[in-house]
């Protein structure tokens, strides 16, 4: 997968783009992106809230990027300060982009895997059944190559017992499976959120056959480059302290945060950001343990076995999560309301990755 340049981001959202007088320092300013997606939405709901405020930081965020490889291109360019994207980060990191993660938007470091926000949305004639996975064998199925669609695509494989070869993908971008299904161009749109939700509304006798399961790890983390992240660590600890009050606040506010959903996401109606709501509010955790190194190292893996990414991928060379630490320790009441990291997967920032002793510490 190529990283190619953007030509830039246009306009840019700010609830408030004035800086306020007073005798403190002025509020530093930020750059940030994300992608459209249901999942994405706590940085601008961050920003609605006032969280940034709090931390003195004046985030500009730009228009949604369409995918998380429009997302590093900006990052790239300079455009943006802070990402959020998950598995093209792989790609991109292995294409020179010199990246860093610092902290989560959407995963679990409690445990191995976590995919609630990922279902398998069937055609009405397609004869598949969630229950009976060998079901999926001969049909064309639609995820998007490469990303955390088709790896889910692939932990369903393999659970039943399938092999790539005995299904059709069917390469199709998220906003095109409700067309794709209702054509007969697809038998089976496997996506994140809010799309299962919106196909079902929009294909007659289309059905979530399957939702989550823990077939494979999520990931999503906060991006950006190893320049500003050592030019620029208190602004990062800053950033990631307000993401992850974001975080809780949304945890504890699901209806509201749909509601943010629906004016930060054009046309996503509230009902669709309600339902979708439930099932991200429990990958919200930001933290960072070894499980977090391990969900990417296995993702890096299972792209490079299907020829989506090459093999080798280093995740100790990426992760830097000193400052995701700092904001443990300092505010732990802000993960009061998440599943205790086991005592074996805790890490320091001068953390080494070793995939057995991560996969014995992180219960599957």
């Amino acid at each position: 997968m190529g990283i190619l340049l953007l030509a830039g981001c246009s306009g840019g959202s700010t609830v408030d783009d004035e800086i306020s007088g007073g005798d403190g320092p002025a509020p530093t300013k930020v750059k940030a992106g994300y992608v459209s997606a249901i999942d994405q939405i706590s940085l601008p709901a961050g920003l609605e809230a006032g969280y940034f405020d709090e931390q003195n930081l004046n985030v500009k965020l730009s228009d949604p990027f369409p995918t998380g490889v429009d997302a590093l291109n900006a990052l790239q360019a300079g455009e943006v300060d802070f990402v959020q994207v998950g598995t093209p980060a792989i790609a991109a990191a292995q294409e020179g982009i010199d990246l860093v993660l610092v902290g989560n938007y959407t995963g679990s470091a409690s445990q191995q895997s976590i995919d609630e926000t990922m279902a398998v949305v069937a055609a009405p004639e397609s004869g598949v059944d969630g229950d009976d996975l060998k079901t999926l064998r001969g049909k064309r199925i639609g995820v998007s190559e490469g990303s955390i669609n088709h790896l889910y695509l692939l932990g369903l494989l393999e659970q039943a017992g399938l092999k790539a070869g005995d299904v059709k993908v069917v390469n199709t971008g998220p906003p095109d499976m409700a067309v794709a299904l209702k054509s007969g161009g697809i038998d089976v749109a496997i996506v994140w959120d809010p799309f299962p939700i919106q196909i079902t509304q929009q294909v007659d006798g289309a059905k979530e056959v399957l939702r989550g399961g823990g077939h494979i790890p999520f990931v999503g983390y906060i991006v950006t480059t190893r320049a500003y992240a050592a030019k620029h660590p208190d602004v990062v600890e800053r950033f990631l302290t307000a993401r992850a009050t974001t975080d809780q606040w949304m945890r504890e506010n699901p209806e509201k945060a749909a509601q943010s959903a629906t004016r930060w996401l054009p046309g996503t109606k509230m009902d669709v950001a309600r339902q979708s709501m439930k099932h991200n509010v429990k990958q919200l955790d930001p933290r960072f343990s070894a499980c977090n190194y391990l969900a990417l190292d296995t993702l890096a893996r299972l792209l490079a076995e299907h020829g989506n990414a090459k093999s080798g991928f280093d995740v100790n060379k990426y992760f830097q999560p000193g400052a995701m630490l700092e904001v443990m320790g300092k505010n732990k009441k802000l993960f009061k309301d998440l599943p205790a990291v086991p005592d074996s997967a805790l890490i320091g920032k001068d953390y080494t990755f070793d995939r057995k002793s991560a996969t014995k510490a992180c219960p599957s």
